[in-house]
């Protein structure tokens, strides 16, 4: 198996990940280093000038703001 994560529609994820970036560019960006630039929180951290803390619960709202914004989309299918 490669990925746990249930069937991700990637064009709708970008969709979603540009409107956060609208909405609020750290948040987008915590998300874009962490899964596409494969850094670890700490790392985010620094790039970023926060603390390792603000990383983790960015990518917290993040992550729950995606899903909302996607599953405000009908399915395909």
């Amino acid at each position: 198996m490669i990925s746990e994560a249930p069937d991700l529609d990637v064009v709708e994820l970008d969709r979603a990940l540009g409107a956060l970036a609208a909405v609020d560019g750290r948040k987008s960006q915590v998300v874009e280093l962490r899964f596409f630039g494969g850094l670890t929180e700490e790392e985010a951290a620094e790039v970023l000038k926060v603390s390792p803390e603000t990383v983790r619960r960015d990518l917290r709202l993040a992550k729950t703001w995606l899903l909302r914004e996607m599953d405000k989309r009908p399915t395909k299918g």
